[in-house]
Formats: structure tokens, C-alpha cells, sequence
């Protein structure tokens, strides 16, 4: 599949959004303690601007603009339509908790106890939908996995913890050693899902071109693909980066979203060097905007067997 930087801008910032906002809410409800609203209100609307950029990004994928609210009527069966509405309900719930925690000025009541759960659980659903949409498409093996959507959720998770500890060393001034080492177990749990993942679909057991043709006891191959220039199945679907392009890249993607966030992450813990912890931020997002490329560029449609692939 070809990769679109409107959708990888998408999933990656908007998952990041989602995944801050989660975590500064769920401390909050855990600890039971008086809020700081100054705070909550400054790292919230990081949070939420960077959900908001990614979902608009999203709409550049599009060939018509003006017809993506069609993508709203279809929420009994479609994880797109799903997505989208769980998106704007999130925003007069978590609009409604801040509006509480600001005039109770940090007390947390049973109404905003509830709105604050509430709006965990649509954030949660938000993204799980943003994993379904490609999990649920069974015509490309790479994404019909068990583990795409969970990795979804891991990475948005993972993300949204480092970037909460670097918020909170922005408005506190110390590193917050309990959120780091959460970071350090989701981001290890993250890689270890993310390895099965590459072993999961590097098997070959996907349709062939005899099994597509129907021709399943003869050896068959393209002759003429039927057109002399490129089509939107072609553009689209049929993208091929190399293989030894993408393995170099699985390398510095391993590098980046994982190995040097950890080495920093424990730098961070040992010795105290509160700016290590923002250059694993950064390492750790351009990671998973390569994994998301990776994600796309990977996939292989089995409209590929008729175009001379082998295997999907």
C-alpha cells in the first residue's frame, strides 16, 4: 500500500493526543487529589491540539473534501464512521471535565469523577476504532492481524506517557520517576507485540495467484498486465519500496522508537538529566512515524496477484 503522510501524520500525532490526554486524566482519577488546573489546563490543550491536527490531517487523504461528513453515517458497520463519531463525541465530554475541574478549581466531584471516566473510555475507543479500520480490511494479510489494533493502543499509550513526563517536567520542573518507568514497561511491552507482529506476517501463508485465478494445481503467471500506464489500482495498491529498503528501515525504526527512548528514558531515571527525556520524545515520534510508514508500505494488497505478484 502506499504510504500518505496525511494518514501517517493521522495516526501518529492524533494517537499521541489521545494517549497524553488519557494519561492526564487517569492520574488525576487514581490519585484522588486536588488537581492543579493550571497545569491540566496547559498539558490538556496540548493534548487535545494534537488530537484535533492529526483528525483534520486526516481529511487531506481524501478525494473530495467536502463529502467527508458521508464518513458519519455508517456507524453500525463501519470502524471509519465508528472513529469519527467517537472523535466528536470526546470533545463536549472532555470540554465538559475541564470546564468542572476549572470552576471547582481542582476538586473532583462524582460528576466530574464520571465525565473524566467517561472520557477515558471514549479516547480509548477513538483509537481502538483507528486500529479496526485497518485490522478489519481481510484483503490485506498484513493488517488482518489479531495484533494491529492492540499495537495501536500500545503505541498510543506508550507515546502519551513520555510526553506527559516531559510535560511535567515543563510545568513542575522535575522529572516524575513513577511515569518514566511506566513508559520504560508499555514501551517494552510495545516492542515485544511489535517483534511478534514482524514474525506474524513475514510468514508466507497468505492467497497466491493460483489460489486468486483459481487454478490452484498449475503454476501461473502474468503474461500482459492489461494496460500500458499507471491506474489508481497500480498507484495505490501495488507500491514497492524493496526488500532490502524495508529491512534497513525496520533497523532504524527499532533504533529510534525504541532503542534510544530506553537508553534516555533510563538515562533519565540513573542520573537526573531531565533533557534527555524530551530528545527521547522526539526520537520516539520519528519512530512511529516510520512504523506507521512501514505499516503501509509493507501491506500487499491481494489485488497484487493480478498485476503478477505471486503472493500476497
Amino acid at each position: 500500500m502506499k504510504p500518505a503522510f496525511s494518514v501517517l501524520f493521522f495516526t501518529v500525532t492524533s494517537g499521541i493526543g489521545y494517549g497524553l490526554l488519557m494519561w492526564l486524566v487517569g492520574v488525576q482519577l487514581i490519585s484522588s487529589a486536588a488537581v492543579n488546573v493550571n497545569n491540566f489546563l496547559i498539558a490538556g490543550f496540548v493534548g487535545l491540539t494534537l488530537a484535533t491536527l492529526g483528525l483534520l490531517s486526516s481529511t487531506l487523504h481524501l478525494a473530495n473534501q467536502k463529502n467527508a461528513w458521508r464518513a458519519f453515517s455508517r456507524f453500525r458497520t463501519s470502524w471509519l464512521s465508528r472513529e469519527g463519531v467517537f472523535s466528536l463525541v470526546y470533545y463536549p465530554v472532555i470540554l465538559a471535565y475541564a470546564l468542572l475541574i476549572y470552576l471547582s478549581k481542582g476538586e473532583l466531584s462524582l460528576l466530574t469523577y464520571t465525565l473524566g471516566v467517561l472520557s477515558v473510555l471514549v479516547a480509548l475507543a477513538t483509537v481502538i476504532c483507528t486500529g479496526m479500520i485497518y485490522a478489519s480490511l481481510k484483503p490485506i494479510r498484513q493488517w488482518h492481524n489479531p495484533l494491529v489494533t492492540p499495537l495501536y493502543l500500545l503505541f498510543s499509550i506508550t507515546s502519551g506517557a513520555l510526553l506527559y513526563a516531559c510535560m511535567l517536567y515543563v510545568l513542575e520542573g522535575q522529572v516524575s520517576r513513577s511515569i518514566t518507568v511506566m513508559f520504560l514497561l508499555l514501551l517494552a511491552v510495545s516492542f515485544i507485540a511489535k517483534m511478534l507482529y514482524f514474525r506474524v506476517i513475514g510468514k508466507p501463508d497468505g492467497a497466491t495467484i493460483g489460489s486468486a485465478t483459481g487454478f490452484s494445481q498449475a503454476h501461473v503467471r502474468l503474461l500482459d498486465a492489461g494496460h500500458n500506464a499507471d491506474t489508481f489500482l497500480t498507484k495505490e495498491f501495488v507500491f514497492d519500496a524493496g526488500a532490502m529498503k524495508l529491512l534497513r528501515l525496520r533497523y532504524l525504526m527499532i533504533i529510534l522508537a525504541f532503542v534510544v527512548p530506553l537508553g534516555l528514558a533510563i538515562l533519565t531515571l540513573a542520573w537526573d538529566i531531565a533533557p534527555a527525556i524530551f530528545i527521547a520524545m522526539l526520537s520516539l515520534y520519528a519512530g512511529l512515524f516510520l512504523e506507521r510508514w512501514l505499516f503501509f508500505a509493507e501491506a500487499r494488497h491481494v489485488v497484487r496477484l493480478y498485476h503478477g505478484d505471486q503472493r500476497a
